[in-house]
């Protein structure tokens, strides 16, 4: 197993944010919103891809236009190489594989 894709430890404040630890030390934490802007399912990779073409990085609109305060209403394993979040618009297909997480962590910390 590679230690920069691996998660150590994983606290999930629904209300809040998503802190995964990695085997290597580093220590990654992510806003709902962040995570919800970034779902790499393959409807919202399409809609972020199409939002690029226009020079943005994350979605600003998310699909089905939700509008209120956004939550992780529930979190499951996948195996052990992801994590499957459910949102309060409904929303519920994005896997997260650990990897992913790694590549869109933005100021990484080291333990």
């Amino acid at each position: 197993m590679d230690p920069t894709t691996t998660a150590r430890k994983i606290n999930l404040k629904k209300d809040e944010k998503l802190d995964v630890e990695f085997a290597d030390g580093q220590r990654c934490t992510y806003t709902i919103s962040y995570l919800r802007s970034m779902c790499p399912c393959a409807m919202c990779k399409t809609v972020r891809e199409e939002q690029s073409k226009r020079k943005k990085t994350s979605l600003t609109i998310l699909p089905g236009n939700y509008t209120g305060n956004l939550k992780a209403t529930s979190a499951e394993m996948v195996g052990n190489y992801a994590i499957k979040i459910a949102f309060s618009d409904g929303h519920d297909t994005g896997i997260y594989s650990f990897t992913y997480l790694r590549e869109i962590c933005s100021g990484e910390k080291s333990l």
